[in-house]
């Protein structure tokens, strides 16, 4: 069955499409708003030789473009290149016939048409590096030469380039004299400063003071401090007053922070719409805008937000002041998604369903109360609010718990809206300084296409606290990717592509090799997403797991923690040990997982087969890229109870290999169609991200950003293994359970560095 997965641009945006081509990569057409109107007027200087070609087609022509340069530009035809140089001094025979000569040799400018330049325009948001081809059939199309074409895109791409670094160029100066500003405000509170315990004054000079201030400060310190002991007494206490479905039905997954809500719905209902009601506007208007409120990035095609443009069109109180500081993380991403419209907003107004639509980002989602059910069966206008713990697939960077209110409206009869906004500021008995992170309105436009598949735009916009990361993934953290849209609507569309496949009644023969029935499939594809969603659940940062740090042999990190399984059929019951180890590795991420996915190079890795060959017996396709698949493994030497369920899974953010030993009998039952919720499972396996994604901070604004500093290109490595350590699950864990699973980490890692060629990473 063929799958067509291509993505669809934003409605009205300037830019074309999202598709990841190195043509369009670097298209930036129509930096601001006003570019395109000044280019129906611009007139475009042509280099000569030397500045344009020769060496290749992606030499950029550099013109000197000043800070002032707002007019057009001027442009001339290709005869007034002809018989430049020196010759003219030569000319001037003395009698003034040398200015006459030169009157002369003055070049007549030509100005390209406005349908020439719409033409030009409309190529350049394709493809800004035209080749040879296109640039002879756009020529004899716009009776312009081949020169004139080629020297207006070099001249197009520089004054884009050239807007844009004035515009950062801007900011910064703006940063640099807030940063002064800040500097001197620090010192004169250095001077003035106190003891945090005790309120003294530090400086000799006022140690015998104590201002009203200081003994505020005080008694403050001492009511937060009771405050601390009732709230840990009503979380113990309390018998659960706010209505709630949980997509776990585990009470332990209440945070003490949820006490920070309570009051939010004592508030009028007229409030709390009219706040979802302005959140609904600003996600439209940041899902459709383009330039000047996003531009796409020449150097890595992202687009950034102008977060300067973005205060100008919704203003935002002030919420840093008596609080740590906080940093801004905005993105949007688009693109088509197989599922059926009702279906995927049903999957947004269930926690339990979206917390399976996104297994490697949500670790934990709540109902906590319904505001409103919305009107009719599809529950339009429904208000909801919600809890989230995301999570990143390795224990080393934290989670993230985010309260807030989903809003649901129909726009029209092919659109739906999904918002997410925080409301910690509605009430003011809340301390907004508690909550880490908070969503300004974030979510996406679904637009129902034929043949049951959707549109989706993803905008993601986060307001959060810094908090302490592992070096490797401080890069991908910061500049807002591990959180982004591009890793929600990646996940989605693999999510998606998974229910196709697994629906699917006509699946060729090719793409379901090893398996005799139509019900085989399903049940083998089935155990394997639970597999994989169990793995997710297994090896996060999230509060389930209590991580302890121990060295491995070869000197990296592990990350270990053990559970207990009382009464779960899909687990083998007792004591199960997890340990879970993160590095960087010098080598390609999709590399790293054709290596990791293919049956050949098993033995060179996994100390199962005991280093025997490994062939498949089945293979199953779960999605259009030839990576998302489902395997079932033997040892090819010698007979053996236990067979390699393997699943496979890769998107334009990340990709993961996860397998777990199964007992052949219970996996042929299992490949004839039987149901697979009993079948035990323990899995273990990889998750790989590439270690720079892209450069840059996810917002353009006048606050100070780490700037990223990427190497030539790697991939952020996770390795994690569960064994059963005792099937009594009173049991405890032991040291030689930690020294086993230790020595497996190490040995498994020192083999994929050997194969790889890689033991100097």
């Amino acid at each position: 069955m063929e799958v067509d997965m291509s993505k669809n641009p934003p409605p009205t945006s300037h830019t074309k499409d999202f598709f990841a081509t190195p043509a369009l990569s670097l298209s930036l057409a129509g930096i601001f708003r006003h570019a395109g109107a000044e280019a129906a007027n611009m007139e475009v200087e042509e280099g000569d030789e030397g500045s344009g070609g020769g060496g290749g087609e992606r030499r950029e022509y550099t013109v000197e473009i000043s800070s002032e340069n707002s007019g057009p530009v001027r442009s001339r035809s290709e005869d007034e290149f002809e018989g430049e140089g020196g010759e003219h001094d030569e000319d001037d025979d003395g009698d003034g016939n040398g200015d006459k000569n030169k009157k002369k040799k003055r070049k007549k400018y030509h100005r390209h048409t406005i349908e020439q330049i719409k033409e030009m325009e409309v190529l350049f948001k394709e493809s800004p590096h035209p080749d040879e081809t296109q640039r002879q059939q756009l020529s004899k199309q716009l009776g312009l030469s081949p020169r004139q074409v080629k020297f207006w895109f070099q001249n197009r791409r520089t004054q884009i380039k050239a807007i844009q670094e004035r515009h950062e160029n801007s900011l910064l100066k703006t940063e640099m004299e807030k940063l002064r500003d800040e500097n001197k405000v620090m010192r004169k509170a250095i001077n003035k400063a106190c003891c945090p315990n005790c309120g003294t004054a530090t400086t000799s000079r006022d140690t015998s003071i104590i201002t009203e201030e200081q003994q505020l400060r005080i008694e403050n310190a001492k009511l937060k401090a009771e405050v601390e002991k009732l709230r840990a007494a009503v979380g113990k206490h309390s018998t659960g007053t706010v209505s709630r479905s949980c997509s776990t039905g585990n009470d332990q997954e209440i945070r003490s922070s949820l006490d920070f809500y309570t009051g939010i719905f004592g508030l009028e209902k007229t409030r709390i719409e009219e706040i979802v009601h302005q959140a609904m506007q600003e996600l439209i208007k940041m899902a459709t805008a383009g330039e000047p409120l996003w531009i796409r990035s020449v150097e890595t095609s992202r687009e950034i937000l102008n977060y300067d443009e973005y205060l100008k069109e919704f203003p935002v109180e002030n919420l840093s002041s008596g609080r740590p500081k906080r940093s801004i993380e905005a993105s949007r991403d688009s693109g088509v998604v197989f599922i059926d419209l009702p279906r995927l907003v049903q999957s947004f107004l269930d926690a339990s369903q979206w917390k399976e639509m996104f297994p490697c980002l949500i670790s934990k989602a709540e109902t906590v109360d319904v505001i409103c059910n919305g009107e009719g069966a599809n529950r339009s206008g429904a208000v909801q609010l919600m809890f989230a713990e995301l999570q990143m697939l390795t224990p080393m960077v934290p989670t993230r718990e985010i309260y807030f209110v989903r809003h649901c409206k129909q726009l029209n009869a092919e659109q739906w809206a999904i918002v997410d906004v925080s409301i910690d500021k509605v009430d003011d008995t809340i301390d907004a300084s508690l909550v880490q992170c908070r969503k300004r309105p974030s979510g996406c436009i679904i637009e129902d296409k034929s043949n049951g598949h959707c549109k989706v735009i993803w905008v993601e916009h986060l307001e959060c606290q810094r908090s302490t990361v592992h070096a490797i993934y401080r890069t991908i953290v910061n500049n807002g990717l591990a959180f982004g849209a591009r890793h929600w609507m990646s996940t989605l569309q693999l999510q998606c592509e998974r229910i196709v496949f697994f629906m699917a009644t006509n699946v060729p023969m090719k793409d379901s090799t090893g398996v005799a029935t139509l019900a085989g499939r399903k049940s083998i594809l089935k155990l394997a997403e639970r597999m994989t969603s169990s793995f997710c659940h297994a090896i996060g940062a999230s509060s389930f797991h209590t991580w302890t740090k121990v060295t491995s042999k070869t000197g990296e990190d592990i990350r270990v923690s053990s559970r207990k399984n009382l009464n779960d059929p899909g687990e083998p019951l007792g004591v199960i040990l997890c340990a879970v180890s993160s590095v960087w590795l010098p080598v390609s991420p999709h590399v790293l997982f054709d290596f990791l996915r293919d049956e050949a190079h098993r033995h060179e890795w996994d100390t199962m087969p005991n280093g025997g060959p490994v062939q498949s017996i089945a293979n199953l396709a779960k999605g259009k890229d030839r990576g998302n698949a489902v395997s079932i493994q033997t040892m090819k030497s010698k007979e053996n109870s236990m067979w390699i369920l393997q699943d496979s899974c890769t998107n334009a953010y990340e990709s993961m290999v996860v397998y777990a030993p199964v007992e052949i009998a219970g996996m042929q039952s299992v490949m004839s169609g039987s149901n697979s919720n009993n079948t035990t499972v323990l899995p273990s396996g990889f998750s790989i991200l590439p270690d720079g994604v892209e450069s840059g901070p996810l917002v353009i604004t006048s606050r100070q950003e780490e700037r990223s500093t990427d190497g030539d290109g790697g991939s952020l490595f996770t390795m994690a293994f569960q064994i059963l350590t005792n099937t009594s699950p009173t049991a405890k864990m032991t040291t030689e359970s930690v020294d086993s699973v230790n020595t497996l980490i190490s040995c498994t890692l020192q083999s994929i560095k050997t194969s790889l060629q890689c033991e100097d990473g």
